[in-house]
C-alpha cells in the first residue's frame, strides 16, 4: 500500500472478495514525498480496517536501484529504474516478508493481468504463468515488470487489471479514497522529486561540460555534461536561433554532444536494435519470433522480428528489427515484447551504439 488510489483501491476489492489483507508500505527512500505517502497509507489502512505493516528497505533500494541508475547515466545508459526494482527489490521484499507475514499471495495496485495456464501431455502437466497488458491500454504497467520471474508470478496478483482507470476513481470514492489525491503520474522515478532527472543527476554526478558540435564538426555552444542527455532530447540545448536542436550522439571519449536541428535527420531514427539481458516470462519461444515492441513506456508498439544475437550469447543478447525506423532509440531503456493477444513476452535493456561521426 503506497498511500495512492490505486493501491487503496486493490486493497479493498481483495477485502472485499473476502481475502484476509495485511497492508505493507515499503519505505525506499527518504523525502517529504515518501513521508505523506506513509502517511496516507496509513489512513487508508485505517479507513479498511486491515493491519500496516512498514518495512524498511531503504538500504537495498539505494545500492541496488538509485546507485545502479547513476552508473548507467554516468556510462550514457539512462535506465529505466522501475523495470529492476520491480523484481529485483519490490517485489522481492514482498515475497520474502510472507512468511513472517503469514500470507499466500502478495497484490500491488498496477495495471496489469496475470493468468495460469495448464498444458498436459502424455509425459507431464506443466503450469505456467503469463503476464497481460492491462485492460486499460492507456494505464497499462505492464512494461515495468517484464523482469519478473515464474516464481513470482505463481504468488503475485494484481485486482485492478480488469477495470479502467474511470471506474478505480469511481471505486475510490465509495471505499472512501476520495481525497486520496494522485501524484503526477507522467513523473519518473520515486526517488527524483522533479519530472525530468536533471537536477538529480547534478547533485549526485560529477559533470563536465564540453562542446555541442554538429555532424560536421562545427562547434554550436557547451553542454552541461553528457550524463544529462539522451538520444532524441531536445531540452538543455541552449543553442538559439536556428534551433530547436536534438541529440543525435555522445562522445565520451571526447566529451562531445552531438546535435541537429533537422528533426526529421535520419540518425534520429534506427532500423534495428540489440536488446541484451532478455527475460522470456513463459519460457524463450522458437525463433525468429515476429513481435510488438515498446522501445520505452507509453510509446506505441510496432512490429518487428526478433532473431538471437550469437556474437552476443553470454549477454542473453537478441537483435531486433523493426518494420519501420523507429525515432530517439535511447540506450538503457528496456525494449518490451508483446504478442498481438497483450501478451507481455518478455524484454530487455537495449544495448549501447555507440555515435558515429
Amino acid at each position: 500500500m503506497s498511500g495512492g488510489v490505486d493501491s487503496s483501491v486493490a486493497a479493498a476489492l481483495l477485502k472485499k472478495q473476502g481475502y484476509d489483507v495485511v497492508g505493507v508500505f515499503l519505505r525506499f527512500w527518504k523525502s517529504g514525498v515518501y513521508a505523506k505517502a506513509e502517511e496516507k497509507s496509513e489512513k487508508a489502512a485505517k479507513i479498511l480496517n486491515v493491519p500496516l505493516r512498514v518495512i524498511s528497505a531503504e538500504k537495498e533500494f539505494k545500492k541496488e536501484i538509485v546507485d545502479y541508475f547513476l552508473r548507467g547515466c554516468e556510462a550514457g545508459n539512462m535506465f529505466n529504474p522501475c523495470v529492476k526494482c520491480n523484481p529485483e527489490v519490490k517485489f522481492k521484499f514482498l515475497l520474502d516478508k510472507m512468511a513472517e507475514l503469514k500470507c499466500d499471495l502478495a497484490a500491488t495496485g498496477h495495471y496489469a493481468r496475470n493468468a495460469q495456464r495448464i498444458t498436459r501431455n502424455a509425459q507431464r502437466t506443466t503450469k505456467k504463468y503469463h503476464l497481460f497488458q492491462a485492460r486499460d491500454e492507456n494505464k497499462d504497467q505492464s512494461y515495468f515488470l517484464y523482469g519478473l520471474s515464474q516464481k513470482q508470478l505463481a504468488k503475485i496478483i494484481f485486482p485492478l487489471g480488469d477495470y479502467k482507470k474511470s471506474e478505480v476513481l469511481e471505486m475510490a470514492k465509495d471505499f472512501g479514497f476520495s481525497k486520496f489525491k494522485e501524484k503526477d503520474e507522467s513523473q519518473g522515478a520515486c526517488f527524483i522529486a522533479e519530472k525530468y532527472p536533471g537536477k538529480f543527476l547534478k547533485e549526485n554526478l560529477k559533470m563536465k561540460t564540453g562542446k555541442i558540435i554538429d555532424a560536421r564538426g562545427n562547434v554550436l555552444g557547451e553542454h552541461q555534461g553528457l550524463p544529462l542527455y539522451i538520444i532524441g532530447q531536445r531540452r538543455m540545448i541552449n543553442i538559439g536561433g536556428t534551433g530547436p536542436y536534438y541529440v543525435i550522439g555522445r562522445d565520451f571519449s571526447k566529451n562531445l554532444l552531438v546535435v541537429t536541428n533537422n528533426g526529421k535527420d535520419p540518425r534520429l531514427y534506427k532500423k534495428s536494435i540489440i536488446v541484451k539481458n532478455v527475460n522470456w516470462i513463459a519460457g524463450a519461444p522458437k525463433l525468429p519470433l515476429k513481435a510488438k515492441i515498446k522501445i520505452r513506456y507509453q510509446h506505441p508498439a510496432v512490429r518487428g522480428i526478433i532473431t538471437h544475437d550469437s556474437q552476443r550469447a553470454t549477454h542473453n543478447a537478441y537483435n531486433v528489427k523493426f518494420a519501420k525506423p523507429q525515432r530517439a532509440v535511447a540506450a538503457g531503456q528496456s525494449a518490451v515484447f508483446y504478442s498481438d493477444k497483450g501478451e507481455v513476452l518478455g524484454g530487455g535493456i537495449i544495448k549501447h551504439v555507440a555515435c558515429s561521426m
